[in-house]
């Protein structure tokens, strides 16, 4: 009798674990606020996951953004999520803000496209550089994102300590709403450009984009290898004559431990094969080639990326 229960027991738990490699088919994807595009692309990846032969059921999660993913994908609690590289690099080494504990337990997918810090400002205010926000009263995004990341170093390099400015922690959809009212004088936010929550802005009032400037800017690159130089061309918003200069940096997209190979196999093999399909319903360039989407992926890509990749003729490390 005991015999055949256990054998009954090891047959479920082999059952529950194919598959997606857990105990459960769902697969929770971290990505962040209504309004950037971490949600975006999130959530035309799983309206796509829905649609294909994949066993397994994606789940949005809405988090605070990058540094919330990996301390969640970290813990366990999401199994897909996405992320800047800088800040993936070092939760990855326990540097950085994650100073003292290593977040791991995942690895990369795919750089997906380039983030750009972007900093807002009414048009009909006073503020025309970083200099003029001295004094203001500044949405750096929320806490334990990416942007609150990106604001904090950009504001130092420029020489505005925490004495010299105000801070709030708010997320895009709150920032946006009180930049327009006043109550805030800028907003910084790091996403993928064209930016939602920052269109919609500028159709509800005038903007204006601030650049950074190239002392600032040499400072920032020389911070971390994953920072690139990134120009946000006039006409990427409603009212923005100009084109502006500003920090780069790679959004990438992670996986748990816990997925098996097969299941990250399946994910990387539909991102690439639908990235067209996906690229229609976001307003972001997208990585749509295999090369560039494994450059400048400075932590080991998950195994089941890796087989994907090797059959492009493309050989990533896994450790």
């Amino acid at each position: 009798m005991w015999k055949k229960l256990l054998s009954l027991t090891l047959c479920v738990s082999t059952l529950l674990l194919g598959g997606c490699g857990m105990t459960s088919n769902k697969i929770r994807f971290g990505t962040a606020a209504l309004g950037g595009m971490y949600h975006s692309f999130g959530s035309a990846f799983t309206q796509l996951v829905s649609t294909e032969d994949i066993d397994c059921q994606m789940e949005m999660k809405t988090t605070a953004g990058s540094a919330a993913n990996l301390r969640l994908l970290s813990d366990g609690y999401i199994e897909l999520g996405i992320a800047q590289m800088d800040l993936t690099a070092d939760a990855y080494k326990g540097t950085g803000i994650f100073e003292g504990k290593e977040y791991q337990g995942f690895k990369a997918i795919a750089g997906l496209y380039t983030e750009a810090c972007q900093i807002v400002v009414r048009a009909d205010s006073s503020i025309h550089s970083l200099d003029d926000l001295q004094g203001k009263n500044i949405s750096i995004g929320e806490e334990d994102s990416g942007t609150e990341r990106n604001a904090n170093q950009i504001l130092k390099a420029s020489g505005l300590s925490s004495e010299l400015v105000h801070t709030v922690n708010l997320d895009y959809a709150q920032a946006a709403l009180q930049l327009q009212s006043g109550d805030i004088d800028a907003m910084f936010c790091t996403a993928g450009v064209q930016t939602t929550v920052i269109e919609e802005l500028s159709r509800q009032c005038d903007i204006r984009l601030l650049s950074i400037d190239k002392d600032c800017l040499d400072k920032l690159l020389q911070l971390n290898d994953c920072y690139s130089t990134y120009t946000i061309p006039a006409d990427t918003y409603n009212g923005q004559t100009e084109d502006v200069t500003t920090l780069g940096v790679q959004a990438v997209l992670l996986a748990s431990d816990k997925l098996s190979e097969k299941t990250v196999e399946q994910l990387t093999e539909l991102l690439f094969s639908h990235a067209q399909d996906i690229q229609y319903s976001i307003p972001v360039d997208l990585q749509i080639n295999e090369t560039s989407a494994t450059q400048g992926i400075t932590i080991p890509f998950h195994p089941g990326a890796a087989a994907y990749y090797a059959k492009q003729n493309i050989q990533v490390s896994t450790e």
